[in-house]
């Protein structure tokens, strides 16, 4: 199947996914619970053929193709959260977002020619794309848990939205567990910069880098306060929150400046 057709394929089965959770939520007990995340897996499939079949000859990690590789990563690991943990609904915010990432990876974004990256390379990236992926996920279940603890102080537990999630305390524990998941790769990512990266610090990475380490740091500091005294809700929210936007900007805010704006290779 052609590119162009498999990607419109997967959209739409992204959509439909979220589409279906969205009634679910709406109008319980609305259509099977099964069915979204089945059609979100083949989506996800489809998606990463794509990523891992349109560039044959290498490894694409230019500005548009690496929002793709993340919007699925942070579908497929919601999908594979979901076998353990009832996540299902964040599909709604992240199967919409993964189709709109893949949608102008392959129908808006200029063409580039794939790097042929080494074994050590690939390794740093993927423990990059996976712990971005994580603290994505860790992040929105930070907004849906700020939405949590609004509607119980205000006694509206009633709205599809609140119904829809896991109880406020699941929600909180699974996040400070995708955070301390997200933590580790972040370590890992960071140390196979130092070994494996000619100069981590050089002109065009040193932005990249120092702000990988500001969101470093804030997130070990939210999971040491959780360890030590115990932090929870708004303070909680906030770090994760103010460490992820950081993590942002040292992970697309340095490809959008350097490749669209400059012109250079990030």
């Amino acid at each position: 199947m052609p590119v162009v057709l498999s990607s419109a394929f997967a959209i739409l089965v992204y959509v439909a996914a979220a589409v279906l959770l969205a009634i679910a939520i709406a109008r319980p007990p609305g259509p099977p619970r099964a069915l979204a995340p089945l059609l979100a897996w083949l989506a996800a499939t489809v998606h990463a053929v794509l990523l891992f079949g349109m560039h044959r000859n290498g490894v694409d990690l230019h500005f548009f193709a690496a929002l793709s590789l993340c919007g699925f990563g942070i579908a497929l690991t919601t999908l594979v959260v979901n076998l353990t943990r009832p996540v299902a609904g964040l599909g709604v915010i992240v199967f919409p977002l993964a189709a709109l990432l893949l949608a102008i990876d392959t129908f808006l974004a200029p063409a580039t020619n794939p790097q042929q990256l080494e074994w050590q390379i690939n390794l740093h990236a993927a423990f990059a794309l996976l712990g971005y992926s994580l603290l994505s996920i860790a992040a929105v279940l930070a907004i849906l848990l700020a939405l949590q603890e609004r509607a119980l102080r205000q006694r509206r537990l009633d709205s599809g939205l609140i119904r829809a999630l896991p109880p406020l305390t699941l929600t909180e524990a699974l996040m400070f567990r995708l955070i301390a998941a997200g933590f580790v790769l972040l370590t890992l990512t960071l140390l196979s910069g130092v070994l494996f990266v000619d100069d981590l610090f050089a002109q065009h990475l040193v932005h990249k880098t120092t702000l990988s380490i500001i969101s470093w740091v804030v997130f070990g500091l939210l999971l040491f306060g959780r360890w030590r005294w115990g932090w929870r809700g708004r303070r909680a929210v906030r770090l994760t929150l103010a460490g992820m936007a950081i993590l942002l900007l040292a992970f697309f805010g340095t490809k959008f400046v350097l490749e669209l704006l400059l012109a250079r290779k990030a």
